[in-house]
């Protein structure tokens, strides 16, 4: 699925355009722990979160993850933009609830499948 269709199914704002809106992103990943998203992400990964601090970019940068959702309508902070824009990382937001967020990706065809195996 590509970066520009998760954006659309989600509803989702692009707060950060890396230049990848039509990478093919191969499954999800929902959490709010990064340290979970170290120990177990694998690779071509969105990660959806509701924690917005720099370590978010921080990890999606160490975890090759090039777009990065954050759920129930959080407002980013100029240091997570700016850092999201110098890392070539795609920022989205969306209104939506993680399990919402992720249940629609899910229904749209993307799994959890390579991520948590």
């Amino acid at each position: 699925m590509k970066i520009r269709d998760i954006a659309r199914i989600l509803d989702a704002e692009i707060v950060v355009d890396a230049g990848n809106l039509d990478l093919d992103v191969n499954c999800a990943c929902g959490s709010d722990l990064m340290s979970d998203v170290m120990a177990y992400v694998k690779e071509n990964v969105v990660l959806l979160t509701g924690l917005v601090n720099p370590q978010v970019v921080r990890t999606a940068e160490m975890m090759d993850i090039k777009v990065v959702v954050f759920v129930r309508g959080k407002n980013l902070n100029q240091t997570i933009t700016d850092l999201a824009k110098d890392k070539g990382i795609t920022i989205l937001t969306t209104k939506h609830p993680m399990f919402i967020a992720c249940g629609k990706l899910y229904s749209a065809g993307l799994t959890g499948r390579g991520v948590w195996d």
